[in-house]
């Protein structure tokens, strides 16, 4: 971390939770010359889940913040993603990701709760070329962190309790988030489906084209993608039935679970050899849940001086890849709206610090309630479709609707959270 060179009052802004929402917000902050303090429950930087696809949104995101181009430089960029049929063994959609796209304009639905004019909400997407890094959890968390001052994260520490009076509170604490449980936000709810996460490591590189590869159908949905020349990431998820009792008892029976159902499908040996390298302590299995999208059209996300940011506002299943790149996304438009109220410069700068911060935190919901809509609902779909073993559903998916949900994926990711001024 750097050292500290801001003016007193971090704590009258305290960010629950060091994980990239609550970094990504602090950081934000902080380029804005607003200071923060961040509570952390471990007594060090947690990066559960090894490794996330970061997709052009989250880029954007991290050129906000002024680390986008040292991220880039710790991990390749895919050329490709490439969908294939676990039933039948062929490639049912392969898409060129350095290829440039359409333009399209579309209306910010933000707008429908009265907080920015129409005008003010018209988002480009620039179809392609779709910069898609597979991103090591613990290097960007620590280049986060490093950006900060050094007495900003304090470790070993968490809240006890929520006043309606005080500092601005910032719920990043996940998905059993206090602070939501405090807004009253509906409680995450299990999809019915799980997932098993592993990295692979290859000391002298592994030698693998810089290709997302998706396995779909079967049953089970999984795929692998490169994050540099040694470490390669890799996912499984699936619907855990009565014979799947004590798969997770451990690492090593969750990993002969996940090489069992891939060797009864038709999916390339190189990927069982990726799982087959991954050592124990790097496999990790989780049931999967979300909040329902319904829950959060009326929902506080903020309520007074209080707010939720990533897993602890849009909790998803990681069928898109975007829990991750959703929370950087938050954290800078938090950072932005929230900064600006402090500050209190040009329009916003009218009322007393309390009726900007509440303003700026309303702001916040309202662009941030539909992007989570759409993100959690889209995430659930794409994963049902994907994952089925129904016959008449496979048989579309794999003839018609894999390149509809390819397409889909890449449109989610296509999205600007914008700078961190307005």
């Amino acid at each position: 971390m750097k050292p500290n060179q801001q003016a007193a009052g971090a704590e009258d802004i305290v960010i629950v939770g060091a994980g990239l929402a609550g970094l990504a917000t602090a950081l934000g902050l902080h380029r804005k010359g607003v200071r923060s303090l961040v509570l952390e429950s471990a007594p060090a930087l947690r990066a559960s889940g090894f490794a996330f696809t970061t997709w052009k949104n989250a880029f954007r995101a991290l050129d906000a913040l002024g680390v986008g181009d040292k991220i880039r430089k710790q991990h390749l960029q895919l050329q490709a993603l490439r969908v294939i049929s676990s039933s039948t063994g062929e490639t049912v959609q392969e898409q060129d990701l350095t290829v440039q796209g359409k333009r399209l304009d579309y209306v910010d639905p933000s707008d429908a709760v009265g907080f920015r004019s129409v005008t003010d909400t018209i988002i480009t997407l620039r179809r392609g070329p779709h910069e898609i890094r597979c991103v090591r959890r613990d290097l960007l968390l620590q280049a986060l962190a490093e950006e900060l001052p050094a007495d900003t994260i304090r470790y070993s520490s968490k809240i006890v309790s929520i006043e309606e009076e005080g500092s601005v509170l910032i719920g990043c604490d996940g998905i059993n988030s206090v602070v939501a449980r405090w807004l009253g936000l509906a409680k995450p709810s299990h999809s019915g489906r799980s997932a098993a996460r592993g990295l692979a490591h290859y000391p002298d590189g592994h030698g693998f084209e810089p290709r997302f590869l998706q396995f779909i159908g079967h049953g089970f949905r999984a795929g692998m993608l490169p994050c540099n020349e040694n470490d390669i990431y890799w996912f499984f998820t699936w619907t855990p039935s009565d014979n799947d009792k004590g798969v997770d008892e451990s690492a090593a029976t969750m990993k002969q679970f996940v090489l069992s159902k891939l060797r009864d499908s038709n999916v390339p040996a190189e990927a069982l050899t990726v799982i087959e390298k991954s050592e124990m302590s790097d496999v990790l299995a989780a049931p999967l849940r979300f909040r329902s999208p319904l829950s959060l059209i009326t929902a506080n996300i903020s309520k007074g001086n209080a707010c939720v940011a990533g897993d602890a506002l849009h909790p998803m299943t990681p069928d898109l890849g975007q829990g991750g790149c959703s929370a950087l996304e938050d954290g800078v438009t938090l950072a932005r709206c929230l900064g600006e109220a402090v500050l209190g410069g040009g329009a916003k700068g009218a009322g007393t610090e309390n009726q900007r911060i509440e303003t700026g935190l309303r702001e916040y919901a309202g662009i941030r309630r539909w992007r989570s809509v759409e993100l959690i609902t889209t995430a659930y779909v794409i994963g049902v479709v994907q994952q089925s073993h129904d016959a008449v559903l496979s048989f579309l998916r794999d003839r018609f609707l894999s390149g509809v949900l390819a397409r889909r994926l890449l449109k989610m990711a296509d999205y600007d959270c914008g700078k961190l001024s307005s």
